[in-house]
């Protein structure tokens, strides 16, 4: 379901590019050095925005330096560290952890259950420093679960469902800015549920799996679909606006201005020249 909170490459300079890169490097180099290194394969981008965001809003001291990797082996490369791409590393795992859970108890892949095992104890660790938000990411999986299941036909209530994760991941603690930030982590969410369920409704239709717009009774529709991802972006970016950011500020306005709008029609582009 991630994978849409990220930027339009073709607009950043490249000052822009190292940073987010950077930011991105370093979340990857705390999961395997709070975690594994099978860890590393769960990574997402929206993790590297979660982390820029809160290192816009607090601004902590970041160390950084440049190495080589697994991935990477020939060239060096920036990594940034600081609390918050720390912070990012343990989401990142804490999310890939309870979905692969849900993916092993609903469709008992096996694979899911091999990679749930090698994050568990990992997990408790993460648990530990974050017991809201991990109880948010459990719960919000759980009930989604049971939605599907239910093949619940109003499209808000999944949304809903993971608006508040978003929510809770977005407020690292509870301090001034915590409202704002959970009133956009909760628009992001929306915006990311309803997005992946556009993309993947075709897909959806042809393997019988749940979709809120097939529930919903609706044909396929982008044009409103969009409306309502419109809608949702909104709302997020009013909270956005209300924080007092500077550092990266431009780098975040290309994510949720355009990067997301880029990646999510180029994923619709492509599930329907696939389907």
């Amino acid at each position: 379901m991630f994978g849409f909170v990220t930027a339009n490459w073709k607009e950043l300079t490249q000052e822009q590019k190292d940073r987010y890169s950077g930011v991105y490097c370093g979340i990857c180099r705390e999961i395997k050095a709070r975690a594994s290194q099978t860890a590393r394969l769960t990574l997402s981008y929206d993790m590297a925005f979660l982390a820029l965001l809160l290192m816009s809003l607090y601004e902590p001291e970041e160390a950084s330096g440049r190495n080589r990797c697994v991935m990477h082996p020939v060239h060096r490369r920036l990594w940034i560290d600081n609390e918050f791409v720390r912070y990012g590393a343990d989401m990142n795992v804490a999310l890939a952890y309870y979905n692969c859970l849900d993916d092993w108890h609903d469709d008992g892949k096996p694979g899911a259950k091999l990679l749930a095992k090698a994050l568990e104890g990992h997990c408790e660790d993460i648990r530990r420093r974050y017991p809201r938000q991990c109880e948010a990411i459990s719960d919000c999986i759980s009930r989604l679960s049971r939605l599907e299941k239910e093949n619940c036909p109003n499209p808000d209530e999944p949304a809903g469902c993971f608006g508040r994760l978003m929510a809770e991941l977005l407020v690292y603690k509870e301090d001034i800015w915590a409202p704002h930030l959970r009133q956009m982590g909760m628009a992001l969410g929306r915006y990311i549920y309803l997005a992946d369920a556009a993309v993947d409704y075709r897909s959806d239709r042809r393997k019988k799996k749940y979709n809120p717009f097939l529930a919903m009774g609706s044909g396929e529709d982008w044009a409103r679909w969009e409306e309502y991802l419109v809608l949702a972006m909104g709302r997020c970016t009013r909270s956005y606006e209300m924080l007092p950011l500077v550092q990266d500020k431009a780098l975040l306005d290309n994510i949720l201005y355009s990067g997301i709008w880029v990646t999510y029609r180029n994923k619709g582009a492509k599930a329907r020249e696939e389907t």
